[in-house]
């Protein structure tokens, strides 16, 4: 038994690994967790003690193997943070599915699965909002390179993916136990086949069509849902020019200046700008030189940001987006707040942003401060708690230098005819419900700039880009995406790449996006099916403890 339940939990990790984008067919992650919950009801039925460690070990087996095959590609940036949310985020999901083996225990089966897709959806929400947040594995980005299958996310978001993957896993799970009742004590079921009452084979023919009917009703409804979206008219578009410069961050980034980026960028722009372009679009902090905030409030611009500005002259109705580092410095003390850092003199006060910057040849700059930071590089979790135990560890380990600040509300950009974009920064891009709040705000298409040279020519960017296609989807808004070595694109509001510039190379995509007005459920509601799952989840273990005490004081 302890090496089939072991085999068991190393197939369910093989699939979910297969099953994953970018290489993976997402189809598997509709069946990969079968084998883990069939691990787990041998070990649950049988006479060996301590179940509950083994369940979490055999479910660790699972979910490390998932979280490495998939997630190795955060070495390249920090061997160290990719350990620890490898070997974290797979003690996390162990956990989750510990929580459901204990239940089982003492719950019937249907509740206790319910209550596992409920907490399993809770703790995904989680990861989108705590300090530890680590949403890239969250089960509905798996169907991200299946953009046919999952047109309903205008409807439901990333968590109906979860959903679907969690009910037809379940359903399958069942299934299974039901074709071999003499082996998984159904004797109930066992009785009535054997004695004729139920049909084996009506019985096994039944359930197949069930759970065939629970893949492919959602598959059809998103066909349906990608034809609609065809009858409408794309109206006027917005002429882009989309710049990918290719600045190695190890080698060249840092140890560039302002001015000299700026004339790469130009270089490749000018060829493809003529009055017809409405806006360029340049990565994630291009200008990584720190600009002192200072200079941009009083309009007494950098000089590289003035190089930019006379480049627009000649194309008075064109305007620049773009990122750009900032420094905040100051001495008031009553200004300090948890993202404040102080420098190495242990005086000097400074808030550090990563920002996309927007200015045209005439109009005022504006600034956008990117608010959904990467864990450990440019945040410090729980900074009040932590800080004080670990001082400068995190550093030591390959860590945040300065934790960047952020801002409260998402700002949309106006070009001309009163058209908005979104400039959405990096890793915000990961946060379905957050993006939502861009186009709340009046955002007509998103703006995705970043620079995801960090992780090099691995799975990493191709994720990135993948998930992008997601929010499409969501919002039905046109992407334009600039990345510092890729890749960059257009994505239109189906999910599908239209144009895209291929990993490593430098170059420019000249390319129209189309402005939409349209709010889709899922902008307006957001991630409601998770806040439905939590109360779900709670109730179901709530009547399951209380059923139990009932039943014992009998």
């Amino acid at each position: 038994m302890k090496f089939t339940s072991i085999l068991l939990a190393l197939l369910s990790g093989i699939l979910l690994w297969l099953g994953w984008p970018t290489y993976g067919f997402a189809g598997l992650l509709l069946i990969a967790f079968v084998p883990l919950l069939l691990s787990e009801k041998r070990i649950r039925s049988s006479s060996t003690k301590r179940k509950a460690g083994k369940v979490f070990l055999h479910s660790y087996l699972t979910f490390f193997i998932w979280n490495i095959a998939t997630t190795y590609w955060l070495y390249f940036s920090t061997p160290f943070g990719m350990w620890f949310a490898v070997l974290a985020n797979a003690a996390l999901m162990s956990l989750v599915f510990l929580g459901y083996h204990l239940l089982a225990r003492r719950a019937t089966q249907g509740a206790a699965l319910t209550f596992l897709a409920c907490l399993w959806i809770s703790f995904e929400r989680m990861h989108l909002e705590w300090d530890f947040s680590w949403p890239w594995l969250n089960l509905g980005n798996g169907f991200s390179e299946m953009t046919s299958w999952i047109q309903w996310y205008e409807y439901t978001g990333t968590f109906g993916g979860s959903l679907w993957i969690w009910l037809v896993n379940i359903f399958a799970f069942l299934s299974v136990l039901a074709f071999r009742p003499e082996k998984l004590q159904d004797k109930l079921l066992f009785k009535k086949i054997k004695s004729g009452l139920i049909s084996k084979r009506k019985f096994i023919i039944k359930r197949f069509s069930v759970l065939l009917g629970l893949i492919i009703i959602p598959i059809v409804i998103s066909q349906i849902l990608v034809f609609d979206i065809l009858s409408f008219q794309k109206g006027g578009g917005t002429n882009v020019v989309i710049v990918q410069p290719n600045i190695d961050p190890y080698s060249q980034k840092y140890y560039t200046t302002n001015d000299s980026v700026v004339k790469v960028i130009m270089n490749l722009a000018q060829p493809e700008m003529d009055a017809f372009t409405d806006l360029m679009i340049t990565p994630e902090t291009v200008l990584a030189d720190n600009v002192r905030l200072s200079q941009l409030d009083k309009l007494e611009y950098d000089r590289s940001v003035n190089q930019i500005r006379a480049a627009l002259y000649e194309y008075p109705n064109m305007y620049y987006l773009g990122g750009i580092s900032i420094a905040e410095i100051f001495t008031d003390t009553t200004r300090i707040t948890t993202q404040t850092n102080v420098a190495r003199d242990g005086r000097t006060l400074y808030n550090d942003y990563n920002s996309a910057m927007f200015l045209a040849a005439t109009d005022s700059l504006q600034v956008y401060h990117k608010s959904k930071l990467v864990v450990g590089v440019e945040n410090f979790p729980y900074k009040n708690i932590l800080q004080p135990i670990l001082g400068d560890a995190m550093l030591d380990l390959g860590g945040t230098v300065a934790t960047k600040t952020t801002q409260k509300e998402r700002s949309v950009f106006q070009i001309k005819n009163g058209i908005k974009v979104a400039p959405i920064i990096c890793y915000e891009s990961v946060y379905g419900e957050y993006v939502t709040d861009y186009v709340k705000n009046g955002a007509q298409f998103l703006a995705i700039i970043t620079n995801d040279a960090w992780w090099g020519n691995t799975q990493g960017h191709q994720q990135h880009l993948s998930l992008a296609r997601l929010r499409a989807i969501e919002n039905r808004r046109w992407i334009a995406r600039s990345a510092n070595t890729g890749i960059s694109a257009v994505i239109d509001e189906r999910g599908n790449i239209l144009e895209s510039l291929e990993y490593g190379t430098e170059g420019v995509i000249k390319g129209i996006v189309y402005p939409k007005t349209k709010v889709t459920f899922y902008t307006t509601h957001g991630d409601y099916i998770a806040r439905i799952a939590s109360l779900m989840g709670l109730f179901v273990l709530l009547f399951s403890v209380f059923r139990r005490g009932k039943i014992k004081r009998k």
